[in-house]
């Protein structure tokens, strides 16, 4: 999530036009305009094999630049060594010099930019909603979920109104299974909807109208947060936001309230914007490799793999981003304290060193240890969750739909960011 509310959601003042240093310039990746088509996968293909480590110059009131690297094995290898890549200045490429501190400290203070040891005690307050045996315990709800979308889905479809993939399916299914987890009451699923879509969509003027109000829409969330906490102090249930309130620092003091409303911000964020693209992303690559979508639907076992195939094919989250805590070398290049590196898991996952044929999408495809949740201490903590809805999707669209017949009904449109890998829009129409 890209956190520079109090910039013009236009062009925030990031992109840089000047002489660039140390390698030649292929893409800008810090241009929010650049990821409006979409992901610039043949830009990055370049990238990487050209420059597998790619300086890509910034303004300097953002900062000197940063690395990025699109080589798979690279990528492991930063993920696995916390103690020269940290995490704890943020994993955004930049933050912008007008940021509200309040802001900033919810999204720098929460789990994912944390070091270990920090990181695994915050982590371990919601490892058990994330366990097997917690996942297998929602599964029915998940299922409940999936059935009505996809249900409501097609009984507008034959009433002849207009579907869009995203607002109809790929959207409301998160944050109906993430608000459960939670304990939000349903009357409630629509505001938080509505906020963790305005801040996803800070810099896109379609989902953020006033850049000065998302301040507002940040208070908004924590304060719900906050409340909830309070009530769950003195009425605990059986949610995700019980644990939450009940945890503690390991010396016994209560969480500091940055670290709380991170927390909450970042299970809104994350548990929402992940799944939902990854669906809509896999549905729009189904449609787009037709013999592969029949060959799925000829053979439902094929599924597990399938999914697996589409997390390899889209990667929600383009990167994350760490910053050298000491002197460094990547391939042969140094690197000193306070270096940016930014992480392209897109493009890690379609390394030609790691996958044959790459950039082939086979739902049958075996051996695919993609990056989509990535690796190591920040391993994504629901990805369990998230494999679920995808199959339960995916299963109940072919259960309702035999054939999986949508078809694109118009263009697809990007979220305005270069942090996820965002579908804004994706009109379809049973073909």
């Amino acid at each position: 999530m890209t956190t520079t509310a109090a910039a013009t959601p236009k062009q925030p003042d990031n992109v840089f036009e000047g002489e660039w240093t140390k390698n030649p310039k292929i893409v800008d990746l810090n241009d929010l305009d650049t990821f409006v088509p979409g992901y610039p996968y043949e830009a990055l293909r370049e990238v990487q094999e050209r420059y597998p480590l790619y300086w890509n110059e910034e303004k300097s009131e953002w900062g000197p630049g940063f690395w990025n690297v699109t080589k798979y094995n690279d990528i492991v290898e930063i993920s696995r060594d916390p103690a020269t890549y940290s995490s704890d200045a943020g994993i955004n490429i930049s933050f912008g010099p007008d940021v509200d501190p309040v802001v900033l400290n919810a999204v720098i203070g929460n789990m994912i930019t944390m070091d270990p040891p920090m990181h695994r005690s915050y982590r371990s307050i919601g490892q058990p909603f994330f366990a097997n045996k917690s996942i297998k315990g929602v599964s029915e709800s998940v299922r409940a979920h999936a059935q009505e979308i996809v249900s409501k889905t097609l009984v507008k479809a034959n009433d002849g109104e207009s579907i869009d993939f995203m607002r109809d399916i790929a959207a409301p299914m998160p944050i109906s299974v993430l608000c459960d987890l939670l304990g939000v009451p349903q009357a409630d699923w629509k505001k938080i909807f509505d906020w963790s879509n305005e801040l996803i969509g800070l810099f896109d003027p379609d989902l953020c109208k006033d850049p000065e109000a998302a301040i507002a829409v940040f208070m908004d969330l924590f304060g719900y947060g906050q409340a909830m906490i309070e009530d769950r102090r003195k009425n605990p249930r059986e949610d995700l936001m019980t644990a939450i309130a009940q945890s503690k620092t390991e010396d016994g003091e209560e969480i500091p309230e940055h670290l709380l409303n991170g927390f909450f911000l970042l299970m809104v964020i994350a548990g929402n914007e992940t799944t939902r693209n990854s669906l809509s992303g896999g549905m729009k690559v189904l449609i787009e490799n037709p013999d592969e979508r029949s060959r799925l639907v000829a053979n439902p076992s094929l599924l597990p793999t399938a999914v697996e195939e589409i997390l390899r094919w889209v990667a929600p989250v383009n990167h994350m981003r760490r910053t050298l805590l000491k002197d460094g070398e990547l391939r042969g290049q140094k690197l000193v304290e306070g270096d940016k590196v930014v992480m392209w898991y897109g493009m890690a996952n379609r390394d030609p060193d790691v996958y044959a044929d790459p950039w082939k999408f086979d739902v049958g495809r075996v051996d695919n240890p993609h990056l989509a949740f990535g690796i190591g201490e920040h391993f994504c903590l629901g990805s369990r969750l998230a494999r679920l809805q995808l199959m339960t999707v995916f299963d109940e669209i072919m259960k309702q739909l035999p054939g999986m017949k949508f078809e694109l009904d118009g263009d697809v449109t990007w979220v305005r960011t270069n942090f996820i890998n965002g579908v804004k829009s994706m009109p379809v129409a049973i073909g």
